[in-house]
């Protein structure tokens, strides 16, 4: 699945050689469903590249570029793959979504490959989707769960824990990030007493909770959403004083899950892909200027997803997916001159004079094999009521 050339054609749908005013970027997030605390941030980043990129007036003959928002619901296949089309029909010239990995993988395979149509997600993570044929369309500036795995196996081991229970959302998602979690963690010599689903929506997970203690575990890792069953899981576990102290993958790590909770919740801890230095620091300031949180988890990766669709397009010079699919690669990575929040403008300048750009970003973007970031996390702990962040890897 490596991202050398572009082998698909494209389709009458897709855009013509650009011309000035006429690109538009569809942005496909789940602004309903279980992770719809998270994604108001994530467009927002999205929507402040293009926004930065447009008023530069520097992308190819002086085009402005369009956001059109469209909802995944996150979970739903059917409203995903219904708003893809839609927004295809409407004129997109790139795709930054989906969201949540199973809708990503099915707009992918129903929507974008008959279509020709490049995507970049910014938080779709399972590692299933770094082997599925995507004729080179798919891109994302989040991390496989394959790493996070690692990197939560880490920090268990580090924190002296040698046995977990652990739940999933019964999902690509959920499944992928569990089977990355257990493998990890049982390679360094943790326990892993459970590994068991759980479906969202429900109003009562007693009987889950109930499966989960009588199995025991120095701590329950949740790896699911933090706005359905995740939360429902953690508040029956409190309740029933099955588990004091829970560990929190990315999906579970928002502002809106301390609160929900309550106290109860400080000292757990968990990771989502996020990443520090200039880049970050840069892009916290901006997004602070605009109105929003720029640590908020994906919003970084949908600022980048945005920036690197139009980079592709500069450096192509064409808004066709057909030639700018296999550009990505190269604005993402060395060599070139390292690009941060705030200076695509400068990145544009680069490109049209027949340069090379290193876009660094506001994720530290390293694309590796799959078309994927390499993945650093930022680690957290929640006290006082706040995701508190400790460090990253």
């Amino acid at each position: 699945m490596k991202k050398l050339l572009m082998a698909t054609a494209v389709t009458a749908l897709m855009a013509s050689p650009t011309f000035a005013g006429d690109v538009k970027l569809g942005i496909l997030f789940g602004f309903t469903g279980p992770i719809e605390s998270l994604t108001g941030a994530m467009a927002l980043g999205a929507e402040l590249a293009i926004k930065e990129v447009s008023d530069s007036g520097k992308l190819l003959d002086g085009s402005t570029v369009t956001p059109m928002r469209a909802d995944t619901g996150c979970i739903d296949n059917g409203l995903a793959t219904s708003n893809a089309e839609r927004l295809i029909a409407d004129g997109i010239n790139g795709l930054i979504g989906g969201d949540c990995s199973g809708v990503t993988g099915a707009i992918l395979q129903n929507v974008a490959i008959p279509n020709g149509m490049v995507m970049i997600s910014s938080s779709a993570t399972s590692p299933g989707l770094s082997t599925m044929e995507d004729n080179d369309l798919f891109f994302r500036t989040s991390p496989s769960d394959a790493r996070e795995g690692q990197v939560m196996a880490d920090i268990l081991t580090e924190r002296g824990i040698k046995s977990i229970a652990l739940t999933y959302t019964n999902n690509d998602y959920g499944k992928g990030l569990a089977d990355a979690i257990k493998t990890s963690f049982e390679a360094v010599g943790g326990e892993v007493t459970i590994n068991a689903a759980h479906e969202d929506g429900k109003a009562d997970y007693s009987a889950e909770v109930g499966a989960l203690a009588s199995a025991g575990g120095d701590i329950l890792v949740v790896a699911g959403y933090l706005d359905q069953g995740g939360l429902g899981i953690i508040q029956a576990a409190l309740d029933s004083g099955a588990f004091e102290t829970f560990g929190l993958p990315g999906g579970m790590i928002g502002d809106t899950l301390p609160v929900n909770v309550g106290p109860d919740l400080n000292g757990s801890f968990g990771q989502y892909a996020s990443s520090g230095g200039q880049g970050a620091e840069s892009f916290g300031e901006m997004a602070k200027v605009a109105g929003f949180d720029g640590t908020a988890p994906y919003a970084p990766e949908s600022y980048d997803a945005a920036a690197l669709f139009m980079f592709a397009m500069q450096a192509a010079n064409s808004t066709d997916p057909a030639d700018y699919g296999s550009k990505i690669f190269d604005v993402a990575n060395a060599p070139g001159e390292k690009i941060y929040p705030g200076e695509l403008g400068k990145g544009l300048d680069i490109l049209k004079a027949g340069g090379e750009i290193d876009y660094v970003g506001a994720s530290s973007v390293e694309l590796i094999g799959p078309g994927e970031s390499s993945g650093t996390y930022r680690e957290i702990e929640v006290k006082d009521g706040k995701n508190t962040t400790i460090g990253f890897r």
